[in-house]
């Protein structure tokens, strides 16, 4: 099954929490804090497997998890990191933010993308000795790794797109100038995804063709299967618009040719812009009167327009020759450039955000970040609890406190652990 669109879920994994320990070995005195640091979470990436044509490997299984970092060990040993999670994707896939639909990546080049950053190990005790404090009782919990959801959407890399009506001869042209084997039969909708062709010039010169599944009217609102694939269109450097010359379906060309350029148009007013050549196929049943007055009609829109029969070969060789003069000249492969957005940055950054809201007389504080520095610290340790009050006034949550109107004795609520406000 050919599937060009998913929606995953993205777990990076937590960093490792700190380790709370003290030396202790016969004969050594007061030998001080030994906790180790925790591991960092591992990383959620994506690589390029060109051995895969579809996204039908995400149909199913949806949630994509990282290990998480090891905790932090005595004697100052650090806990192991989580291991990286590699997603492998196929070559043109495009990876955006599922909520703010900005462009993390376009996998074409074969680099990979790091899409969730794993959460860093937390300090052990071992980093907050200080000449005054001497027997730190606590360390850091890890932080959190990166959590979002992302869309994947496959954008075919091929320099020429055939479109046109279905039953055109669209396949029966790939398969003629190319090792391409697509389905071929004398109905609608034979093609029923994106087929792909090298063909090749010369030793060492080729492009690629890609066989866009036939067009209808209404394709752009959702109509037969055309609209399902026009996304594949976006990269072609050069499209070629196969039209049956020959009206052997009881249609008029000229109408056929016009009817694809509106839902071209529909779906990106910039497609019809994209360098054109019109192939006449059939034009071995088709009258001189017929073909003479198609030419005259796509001449006239200063278009190029080769008059073939793809099943006996006629006119493909003029065809194909035109293509290569024709990408020579054309810039390379569109790829995508990352969108930054301030709602995609703010998702990716580790800010001290602090919100206070009053209710019944409590103050009540929330931010991620806080989450952290709460399960740092060891509530029945004077040294931690001094470490805490430390963290608060430094980052700015008294100051946010007394600008909501705090007075010395009302309580203040920081994920469920309450105290008195104290100036």
């Amino acid at each position: 099954m050919f599937v060009d669109i998913a929606k995953i879920y993205l777990k990076a994994g937590n960093g490792g929490n700190g380790c709370v320990s003290f030396h202790r070995e016969k004969y050594v005195a007061a030998g001080g804090p030994d906790g180790g640091d925790g591991g960092n979470g591992g990383d959620i990436v994506f690589e390029v497997n060109d051995n895969l044509s579809t996204l039908a490997d995400f149909r199913y299984k949806r949630k994509y998890v990282a290990p998480n970092g090891e905790n932090g060990k005595p004697n100052r040993s650090y806990g192991k990191s989580g291991k990286n999670l590699v997603i492998k994707v196929p070559r043109g896939t495009i990876i955006r933010d599922a909520e703010t639909g900005a462009i993390l990546a376009d996998m074409s080049s074969g680099e990979p993308f790091v899409a969730a950053k794993g959460g860093r190990g937390g300090w052990g005790n071992m980093h907050f000795a200080t000449p005054t404090r001497q027997v730190p009782n606590f360390a850091k919990a890890g932080k959190p790794g990166d959590e979002l959801e992302v869309i994947l959407e496959l954008k075919l890399l091929a320099d020429v797109g055939l479109v046109g009506f279905p039953n055109v001869g669209k396949s029966t042209l790939l398969s003629v100038v190319s090792e391409a084997t697509p389905k071929i039969g004398n109905y609608h909708f034979t093609t029923l995804s994106p087929a792909l062709g090298v063909v090749r010039l010369s030793e060492g010169e080729s492009f690629v063709m890609a066989d866009i599944p036939g067009l209808i009217e209404g394709a752009s609102e959702g109509a037969g299967l055309g609209h399902e694939f026009l996304r594949h269109i976006d990269r072609c450097r050069l499209l070629i618009h196969v039209v049956d010359v020959s009206g052997s379906e009881a249609r008029d060309p000229i109408e056929d040719y016009e009817t694809i350029c509106k839902e071209l148009v529909a779906y990106d007013p910039q497609l019809v812009k994209r360098p054109q050549i019109v192939a006449g196929n059939k034009a071995d049943i088709a009258t001189e009167e017929q073909i003479e007055r198609f030419r005259r009609y796509i001449e006239g829109k200063g278009l190029k327009f080769f008059p073939i029969s793809a099943a006996s070969h006629k006119g493909v060789d003029d065809l194909i020759n035109e293509v290569r003069k024709m990408l020579s000249k054309l810039p390379p492969i569109k790829t995508y450039e990352p969108e930054v957005t301030p709602e995609s940055l703010e998702k990716h950054t580790d800010g001290h955000e602090i919100n206070i809201e009053v209710r019944n007389g409590v103050y009540y504080v929330t931010g991620e970040w806080l989450k952290e520095v709460i399960n740092s610290v060891n509530f029945q340790d004077y040294d931690s609890l001094h470490y805490f009050e430390k963290v608060l006034k430094n980052s700015g949550v008294y100051t946010k406190l007394e600008e909501a109107g705090i007075q010395e004795g009302d309580t203040v609520n920081i994920y469920d652990m309450e105290f008195d406000y104290v100036k």
